[in-house]
């Protein structure tokens, strides 16, 4: 497993020509609504953003792997690893947050645009497909950089004598959303979109089929998506392969 890797990041942009001034690139989060298809990889369209006050002093990056041993009772020596997969891409980052010359509630008010992304949009809910938005970093060589945020932590460090919060630190953390896809299908020549779901305590098909299609008797592509021969036996911590909606409509 590779350890995370701390960058110390400069506030500077690129020189312009000899002795011009560097140019400041303030970084922002741009908030996208879910893709509308259950699977899908492409993001909606943009609608709103999160603009830094104060560009972020370090960003941590972190990346890993899955391995599993299977167990050998009796043996002097472990199982041979079995590699499972790569995980997300991890990316942490402090926002300094401000509102002391002003002394208004700027901060209390980015802080909730912050914890709604953890949360899904207006839409997706009317919609009966609940997601959180997606989430883009933008600043320099790290503007590609999509995902969605998985936490939140806010630490309030200066109040106004009537106990509005007017400075404070925010602690985000983004996990990579996969650009992966499966490969072409023969008959079509269509990339088919797909997403990965864990199995937890209490999963069955048939809920993670309602959860997705809104169906639960559509178990069926899931199991023959992931090779599953026994339905009732989900093995909790697995993943499973879970095809776009549209793909199951051809």
């Amino acid at each position: 497993m590779s350890q995370p890797v701390a960058m110390t990041a400069t506030s500077a942009g690129p020189v312009s020509g000899a002795g011009s001034r560097p140019t400041m690139k303030h970084a922002f989060l741009e908030l996208r609504k879910p893709p509308a298809a259950a699977g899908s990889l492409t993001a909606g369209a943009v609608y709103d953003t999160i603009d830094f006050q104060f560009n972020p002093k370090e960003l941590t990056i972190s990346k890993s792997a899955t391995w599993s041993r299977a167990a050998q009772r009796g043996n002097m020596n472990s199982g041979v690893p079995e590699f499972r997969g790569p995980d997300p891409c991890k990316l942490a980052l402090e926002m300094f947050l401000d509102a002391s010359d002003t002394q208004d509630d700027a901060v209390v008010k980015r802080v909730e645009k912050l914890f709604s992304c953890c949360i899904p949009t207006a839409e997706s809910h009317d919609k009966k497909k609940p997601n959180p938005p997606w989430v883009v970093f933008h600043w320099g060589g790290l503007s590609s950089f999509t995902g969605y945020i998985h936490s939140v932590s806010v630490r309030y460090t200066l109040f106004t004598p009537a106990g509005l919060p007017i400075r404070a630190i925010a602690t985000v953390n983004l996990e990579e959303i996969s650009k992966e896809q499966q490969g072409q299908n023969p008959t079509s020549g269509a990339r088919s979109a797909h997403r990965v779901q864990m199995v937890r305590a209490g999963d069955s098909l048939a809920s993670i089929a309602w959860h997705e299609y809104g169906d639960p008797a559509m178990w069926r592509a899931i199991a023959t998506a992931n090779s599953i021969e026994d339905p009732m036996r989900l093995r909790t911590g697995s993943s499973l392969l879970v095809p776009a909606a549209e793909d199951l409509q051809d």
